[in-house]
């Protein structure tokens, strides 16, 4: 849920201190509390605010201190993150708690945005004196855990290695692509690659079954050729257990794939199978999977399936 309807409190004069930088962190959800605690846990000083109470209390397990609302978490930081589900959020967010920030701070976005909004939020923040990075992550939210996940970073270089640390410690490795619309574009990318994958992997898994090849012969088999991807190491297994848990939700994974084709459209660059891969996603999602993990799409090309048995006729 949007931290965005908290009641506005006062912002306090922010000061980097020799024992490193307050960290404030707004959206403690799947990738976000991962990245939150991981933080936390390497000593820092982080204080969360997330709607949830159940994800604050899981950071301040980690280390973390509770704040009080969204502008308590954001005044009196040096460095704000904020990971949060979608671009209207996130343009909201900062409409809001702008006034909190510290002129010297920091702001990280952590989410999966698009390129436009992006800038506009980006600009807004630096007009008041701020500095602000796109901040776009891989892998999944259990990569996050232990920091084995890469970053996608755009902004001013020397704000990136102001911030390097945090960077250094939430990231097995840092990616400075450029201003925050290449990080954010990259991201999208990266997802619209990885997500039309998945479904294209999904409708091959399905057909293989049907031709009577086991589950483990044909992941065994897969990885041996260039169909081998993350997808088929990560999701694959998932999908054979029919473990559809949510990592990165169907709902979420249709959302950044719309992103990207929306962009590339502005940009008059045709995507005709990420598309293509849009369309199973919100299958997907309008079939009831909306909440389930990606790898659910595979319900889609074979709803009465099962892990062992042979796909339906």
């Amino acid at each position: 849920m949007s931290p965005i309807s908290q009641a506005p409190q006062s912002s306090q004069a922010s000061r980097w201190s020799s024992d490193g930088p307050v960290v404030g962190f707004v959206g403690a959800g799947a990738m976000g509390g991962a990245v939150c605690r991981r933080l936390a846990a390497g000593g820092h000083r982080v204080r969360v605010f997330d709607l949830s109470a159940g994800a604050v209390a899981a950071c301040v397990a980690a280390g973390a201190e509770a704040a009080d609302s969204a502008a308590d978490a954001v005044g009196g930081s040096d460095v704000v993150f904020t990971s949060l589900p979608t671009p209207e959020l996130v343009a909201a967010f900062w409409e809001e708690n702008l006034p909190h920030l510290a002129p010297d701070a920091v702001a990280v976005d952590l989410s999966t945005i698009d390129p436009a909004t992006s800038r506009r939020v980006a600009d807004r923040i630096e007009a008041r004196g701020a500095s602000f990075l796109a901040c776009t992550l891989g892998r999944t939210p259990g990569h996050a855990e232990n920091g084995d996940i890469p970053a996608f970073v755009g902004g001013d270089p020397a704000t990136v290695e102001r911030v390097r640390p945090l960077l250094d410690r939430l990231a097995s490795s840092v990616h400075p692509l450029g201003d925050v619309e290449a990080a954010t574009t990259f991201k999208l990318v990266s997802n619209l690659v990885g997500m039309t994958n998945l479904a294209v992997l999904a409708e091959g898994y399905v057909l293989a079954r049907r031709a009577g090849i086991e589950p483990e012969a044909f992941a065994a088999a897969l990885e041996e050729t260039g169909a081998g991807s993350f997808q088929s190491q990560v999701r694959l297994p998932w999908i054979m257990a029919d473990d559809l848990a949510a990592r990165f939700s169907v709902d979420l994974a249709a959302k950044d794939v719309r992103l990207a084709v929306e962009a590339a459209a502005r940009w008059s660059v045709p995507t005709p199978v990420a598309a293509a891969g849009l369309s199973a996603l919100v299958a997907a999602s309008a079939a009831g999977h909306g909440r389930s993990d990606a790898a659910a799409v595979v319900e889609t090309y074979d709803p009465r399936r099962t892990a062992r048995g042979p796909a339906a006729d």
